[in-house]
């Protein structure tokens, strides 16, 4: 059954991008239309949701998966997509072991598959491109993140955006082939020659805080709970205020 209605009214925000509560409240079928592998264990799937209502970079979606048999499964995703008009969505998955969600989507899911989003959800850790940005993450940490750079290029936005990223090693680097030169990339296994291996340390974070803007940064922290403590930490004892940083935790 589809629903439709005139939302009542929406806010604007910041990149002029607006966003109704209402309709991100009402499922929506998307239809799978390409997808793209990134690292061995990630890929890239894009949805094509006519009636989307746009988000902010930062922002997540439910989605919702239907069995045969009528079990139900949801899953909070966020969305790698910079907002657009394309009336498509992207989002990026781990192959998480014994994951019904996410193993739905590497092993069986095809062009052509449908299933049912809501969203968008939070704004929190939403960034509408209206102040300068300093991101970090570590794996998957990275989706949210890439839907903030994405926006910032497609807009072509003067305001400073930096990110810092941590990966096991180039070949599980997400989105290896789309960084540029806002991205330094932190290796924990394994890395090219020349450059050291370890964890993300106040020698990666320091020279971003000493750089840092008119009006300073507005800090972004994505990736496993482990992970966004000890990044956290790292901004803290670099100067960066508590009160700006976000923080997006999973696991």
């Amino acid at each position: 059954m589809t629903t439709t209605f005139t939302p009542p009214s929406r806010f604007a925000v910041p990149g002029r991008i607006a966003v109704s509560n209402q309709t991100a409240a009402v499922w929506q079928t998307a239809a799978l239309t390409e997808i793209r592998r990134e690292t061995p264990h990630a890929a890239t799937f894009r949805l094509a949701v006519p009636d989307w209502a746009g988000h902010l970079p930062g922002q997540h979606l439910m989605l919702r998966l239907t069995a045969e048999d009528g079990y139900v499964a949801q899953r909070h995703y966020s969305i790698a997509s910079a907002p657009d008009d394309s009336g498509h969505i992207e989002l990026t998955l781990d192959h998480v072991p014994d994951g019904e969600v996410s193993g739905w989507f590497h092993t069986l899911a095809r062009p052509g598959d449908t299933v049912e989003v809501r969203g968008p959800l939070s704004g929190f850790f939403a960034w509408p491109g209206d102040r300068a940005a300093l991101l970090l993450g570590a794996g998957s940490g990275v989706v949210p993140l890439m839907s903030m750079v994405r926006h910032h290029r497609a807009r072509g936005l003067s305001v400073p955006l930096r990110m810092l990223v941590s990966a096991r090693s180039p070949e599980e680097l997400i989105y290896a082939r789309e960084l540029g030169a806002e991205t330094n990339a932190v290796f924990t296994r394994s890395a090219p020659q020349g450059v050291p291996v370890g964890r993300m340390t106040a020698a990666h974070v320091a020279p971003l805080l000493a750089e840092q803007p008119p009006g300073g940064w507005e800090a972004y922290v994505c990736g496993s709970n482990g992970f966004a403590e000890h990044a956290s930490r790292l901004l803290v004892e670099a100067g960066q205020p508590v009160e700006r940083i976000r923080i997006e935790r999973f696991g």
